[in-house]
């Protein structure tokens, strides 16, 4: 039994300890994160803005009443109160919310990824452009062998014993 739990450890011990595993985990972090942010976004920036244009941006609260109230009691206006008063409804503004909060949020992540993956092949582009241009440029002359100096030694010597 306690070789069974030193091989469990071992094993587990492997699996987070491994480089994919900690990206990943990496991955989720940041992607929370950037959830928060494009919430943010969402909600704070993009909803008012079709609020101003459409006049109203939150649909949270369109329902329809399943039951009607007892006689005499007023129709409720709002879910909340429609609940308190134990009947049913149908609230489909806030599926039509959600639609227009997922399409707003997969716009959103779009446009980001869009830009980011502009800007990586705009670096790409630049360092391809680098590397040719250093390609383009002359090798500088090798250093000569020592044959070469020799026979270049050689040569001037004779040119002195002519002159």
């Amino acid at each position: 039994m306690a070789k069974e739990k030193k091989g469990f450890f071992k094993e587990f011990k492997e699996f987070i300890t491994k480089g994919n595993i900690v990206d990943m985990a990496v991955g989720v972090i940041i992607g929370g994160a950037f959830g928060k942010i494009v919430s943010s976004l969402v909600s704070d920036i993009v909803t008012p803005l079709i609020s101003l244009a459409l006049g109203k941006a939150n649909f949270s609260q369109l329902f329809v009443l399943l039951q009607q109230p007892e006689a005499g009691t007023e129709i409720p206006k709002t879910i909340e109160k429609a609940q308190e008063l134990g009947l049913a409804t149908l609230n489909y503004g806030a599926f039509i919310q959600t639609i227009i909060d997922f399409v707003i949020i997969a716009l959103c992540i779009f446009l980001m990824l869009k830009a980011i993956m502009k800007a990586k092949k705009l670096a790409e582009k630049a360092k391809k452009k680098e590397e040719e241009d250093k390609a383009a440029e002359p090798a500088p002359e090798p250093e000569p062998s020592e044959e070469v100096l020799l026979l270049r030694e050689i040569r001037d010597s004779l040119k002195d014993k002519k002159e």
